[in-house]
């Protein structure tokens, strides 16, 4: 996957505060997953609504943030500014879930339902095994088995193996990049 990603700052020498490195983080994040649902749907897996591809770069994002949050981590990054970071990149995602749940599901609390998701997945991935600077294999696994639960069911038995092996390695390479030349 090669993609046009902001992975730095135009003026380098201007002061940026930690919402606006998240809001280009967060944009850069669903520009990946979006483009993981499309390679997914070219590669011939089933997405059958708009509503339903929202649900898979949910569930993507959320893999992403927690992302964010061990490379932070592993920079030692201040605790609180890495806690400011990880929030306000969960508030611009629940913005932009909501945005676009309500064109295609109509009103409701789309932004709740995605910080719960966000919660759950940040929890559960927290047990699995991160190692230089890499998802371990059961981390990767159990995102494609999410995935996997929100996809159609043409082919559905392979979407986890999709995502673990071919989707996650391109999107974090670009995803790193993002987060390295912003941070």
């Amino acid at each position: 996957m090669r993609l046009r990603v902001k992975n730095k700052w135009n003026d380098k020498n201007k002061e940026r505060s930690i919402e606006d490195t998240a809001g280009v983080i967060a944009f850069n994040l669903w520009k990946i997953a979006s483009a993981n649902v499309l390679n997914l749907e070219n590669e011939g897996f089933q997405t059958d609504s708009q509503s339903q591809r929202v649900d898979v770069i949910a569930e993507l994002v959320a893999f992403y943030v927690h992302v964010v949050d061990r490379l932070l981590a592993d920079k030692d990054y201040d605790e609180d500014k890495r806690r400011q970071m990880i929030v306000s990149l969960a508030m611009g995602l629940a913005k932009t879930v909501k945005d676009n749940r309500v064109d295609f599901d109509g009103e409701g609390d789309h932004s709740q339902a995605f910080v719960e998701l966000l919660n759950a997945r940040m929890s559960e991935y927290a047990g699995f095994a991160y190692i230089d600077n890499e998802p371990g294999f059961q981390l990767r696994r159990r995102v494609g088995e999410h995935v996997q639960a929100v996809m159609g069911e043409k082919d559905n038995k392979w979407v986890p193996d999709q995502v673990m092996d071919i989707e996650l390695p391109d999107a974090l390479k670009a995803f790193k990049r993002v987060v390295r030349g912003l941070i």
